[in-house]
């Protein structure tokens, strides 16, 4: 059986934090800034951590990353 690769697209986006748990950047920040209040641009700015249904999912894509 050959070793699994790390999904290099998804390790681009995602982060291990030091308690193990996975942080991403918001979406919806690249462009039509003018549709957007000004708190909702702030709190895009800020990362997140990932769900706990969805940490399930991309932990088998993520299985090398530290």
């Amino acid at each position: 059986m050959p070793k699994m690769k790390t999904h290099r697209g998804a390790a681009k986006r995602v982060k291990r934090t030091g308690s193990g748990k996975l942080k991403r950047d918001h979406a919806y920040t690249s462009h039509l800034f003018a549709n957007k209040s000004t708190k909702a641009k702030r709190k895009l700015r800020k990362s997140t951590v990932i769900s706990k249904g969805d940490f399930k999912r991309i932990r088998q894509l993520l299985a090398n990353i530290k």
